[in-house]
């Protein structure tokens, strides 16, 4: 069964709505082996309509200018791109499609698809959202910036309950940005003061 991975770039106080002024200082060879590493999981982009309208409005004129960006605007262009959208969409990009029906059912039928290696979900936050409520969601993959944005939508919306989450893998890079991967997890057993108090540290 296909992975569902989501990647964001997301600042110390969780906000996932990038600025380039806190996002592109902390950008680096680093992160950019990260975020390829992201890429090379999947075969298949499930994107909001406000993450390809950036995306095909500048990946492909990227891809023809054949810069240095060039191979991976290349990459993109021939993935296939699913993208959600309560309005139908006329596609300049190649290999784009509109989301088929619910976005649930959709995404549960491409997991279990056995022609999909993997589900990358770049920004989107929104769908990242719905998905986590569906517990659709294997990986969080979060490169998260040294700094507190203060203004902007947040990852983790509110909800009735937690989100538990597992570390499988932490990076620490140059700038101070920490690239962690989370995993769901199961919710630990219940556990109250009386029951941790003997590791509270002693009063000198």
């Amino acid at each position: 069964m296909a992975k569902v991975i989501s990647t964001l770039f997301i600042s110390a106080d969780g906000v996932a709505e990038i600025d380039p002024e806190w996002h592109f200082p902390y950008f680096d060879d680093n992160m950019g082996r990260a975020v390829t590493e992201d890429y090379d999981t999947s075969d298949v982009l499930l994107i909001g309509r406000e993450t390809y309208d950036s995306f095909a409005g500048a990946w492909p004129d990227r891809e023809a200018a054949g810069g240095e960006d060039a191979p991976f605007a290349k990459q993109l262009g021939d993935m296939r791109k699913v993208v959600v959208s309560r309005q139908p969409l006329e596609f300049s990009w190649r290999n784009s499609e509109l989301v088929d029906g619910d976005l649930v059912d959709a995404v549960t039928a491409l997991k279990a698809d056995a022609g999909v290696k993997g589900i990358l979900i770049p920004g989107s936050i929104s769908v990242v959202q719905q998905l986590l409520a569906a517990g659709l969601v294997d990986e969080l993959r979060l490169l998260i910036h040294p700094v507190a944005a203060r203004k902007g939508r947040r990852l983790f919306d509110e909800g009735d309950g937690a989100y538990h989450l597992r570390v499988t893998a932490t990076e620490v890079f140059p700038t101070g940005v920490i690239r962690v991967i989370y995993a769901p997890a199961e919710a630990p057993g219940a556990v109250g003061y009386d029951d941790i108090k003997d590791q509270v540290p002693a009063g000198s």
